[in-house]
């Protein structure tokens, strides 16, 4: 069996009196890379010789230099609905939205 226990971030909250709905997303701080570096870096991974690559690169650069940038944040987040009774709510320290929530998942 395999646990892993995860950040969640809250992003939306209803607060409806009875009950509270909150929206989740994976509290993961992303990166931007351009599409630009990934290509830079995929031709140096894939041209062994440094000779080559000293020759490519500036070529390289210069073309997607030209090129209009393109920001990427590549990760598929895990996104949780949650619907509780206000008083378990209210019992776990009634969060907002923005605060961050540790939610442990595992196969019963």
């Amino acid at each position: 069996m395999h646990d892993e226990s995860t950040r969640y971030r809250i992003n939306q909250l209803t607060d409806t009196g009875t009950t509270v709905n909150l929206a989740l997303s994976e509290d993961v701080e992303l990166e931007t890379v351009s599409q630009q570096q990934m290509m830079l870096e995929a031709v140096d991974r894939a041209v062994a010789d440094k000779e080559v690559k000293e020759q490519i690169k500036p070529i390289l650069e210069a073309i997607l230099r030209s090129q209009p940038q393109t920001v990427i944040k590549s990760y598929s987040q895990t996104v949780i609905q949650i619907t509780m009774p206000k008083k378990r709510y209210e019992k776990i320290g009634s969060p907002r939205v923005g605060d961050r929530l540790l939610i442990d998942i595992r196969k019963a």
